[in-house]
């Protein structure tokens, strides 16, 4: 790099939602110049960064001109506008992750196709162009109908148990996959500068909302055996290489009953399945994201003791602006780390906050984590 991170060197990031907060925080540790674009006025960000511009994320012209005079751009949402990204890099704006990188994740169909050129454990697919394809579909009932694009936190994906579900199916450019039926979701953040040194955080345990598919509890480290974890972290690593990515990388995967791992989704970004590395762990996810994207060493992944993630969705039967019930008792609990993202208003499963639990104690930390899940209610 021409400037030193820590100086004059001006990072722009695209998105102002929770993960830019959070990667913000951990910026102001390393003196770096934060610039935002989001479409919202009151995005978590606006009052963490040095500059926060309004604007459209997808349009070509406001992410081409929010980044001409930045000298490195990042994200926190895939949704972005790549040509412009690609404009960038072509003028010397350093673009981490790379702009080839987010238009190939921005599509699920290509993820699939690279997972399955580079020989990469995934389940079963097809592509559809529309509903009617699902009638002549190879993979057997029942599947999983994904959008190709714009899907995300549980959003466009479809079980489809029999033909009687084919009319309210989606409509459009999709992909059809092989039902996994799995013992766990698993998830491994990784990480890789531009040197192409690599670490991954250790592999961890998660657990999903039924109602709205959205990760709700997380368990790190996982207590797999070794080989499912080396597995889990080597696939990760592959993946990582292969991409030739700048930054860190989440990558879920399915554990199935039989003991294999198929890769399901990649992230390019700081994730879900990463919160809970900030007490967790000895470098965090957002810390690792910021020294990948400015080719520092790599980070201590190892963990300080077993972290439980809760997330924070607003209740069911709320709309609002947003209260909070049961945080003082909670954090009345020793080992409780509350994280609130600054959203004003609450509904049904957004995602509001998390908490992390950590402890030397497995048990005793799912256990408070239970406690903590069932305490603290968002609704307004």
């Amino acid at each position: 790099m021409a400037k030193d991170f820590y100086g004059d060197l001006r990072l722009g990031i695209l998105g102002g939602g929770q993960l830019g907060r959070m990667l913000i925080q951990e910026a102001i540790n390393f003196n770096v110049n934060i610039h935002v674009l989001d479409p919202d006025p009151n995005a978590p960000c606006k009052k963490l960064c040095n500059q926060f511009e309004i604007g459209s994320l997808s349009d070509f012209d406001t992410v081409y001109n929010f980044g001409k005079d930045l000298d490195m751009v990042t994200i926190e949402i895939e949704k972005v506008n790549v040509d412009a990204l690609e404009a960038l890099e072509n003028e010397g704006v350093l673009v981490f992750p790379q702009s080839r990188v987010i238009r190939l994740i921005q599509d699920k169909g290509l993820q699939k196709q690279f997972f399955k050129q580079n020989d990469i454990p995934t389940s079963a697919f097809q592509f559809i162009s529309n509903k009617e394809g699902l009638a002549s579909s190879q993979i057997q009932l029942p599947f999983i109908q994904k959008l190709r694009k714009d899907g995300y936190d549980g959003k466009g994906v479809k079980r489809i148990n029999s033909p009687a579900d084919f009319e309210d199916a989606f409509d459009t450019a999709c992909i059809v996959e092989e039902l996994v039926d799995f013992e766990k979701e698993i998830a491994v953040m990784v990480a890789r500068n531009d040197r192409g040194e690599m670490a991954t955080f250790p592999m961890v345990e998660m657990e999903f909302n039924p109602q709205a598919n959205l990760v709700e509890f997380l368990i790190s480290p996982s207590t797999y055996s070794f080989d499912i974890q080396t597995k889990a972290e080597s696939i990760a690593m592959k993946i990582a290489n292969d991409l030739q990515i700048v930054g860190v990388l989440a990558v879920e995967m399915f554990l199935t009953k039989d003991g294999d791992i198929l890769v399901n989704e990649l992230a390019p970004r700081p994730h879900n399945s990463g919160h809970q590395t900030i007490e967790g762990n000895f470098t965090s996810q957002f810390g690792q994201h910021l020294r990948a994207i400015f080719n520092l060493p790599m980070g201590d992944t190892a963990s300080r003791a077993n972290a439980i993630m809760v997330n924070l969705l607003g209740e069911a039967g709320y709309e609002g602006l947003a209260k909070y019930e049961g945080i003082e008792e909670a954090l009345g609990i020793p080992g409780v780390y509350v994280h609130l993202y600054g959203k004003k208003y609450t509904k049904p499963f957004r995602k509001m906050g998390h908490v992390t639990i950590v402890n030397q104690d497995r048990a005793l930390a799912i256990e408070i984590a239970r406690k903590v899940q069932n305490l603290i209610k968002v609704i307004a």
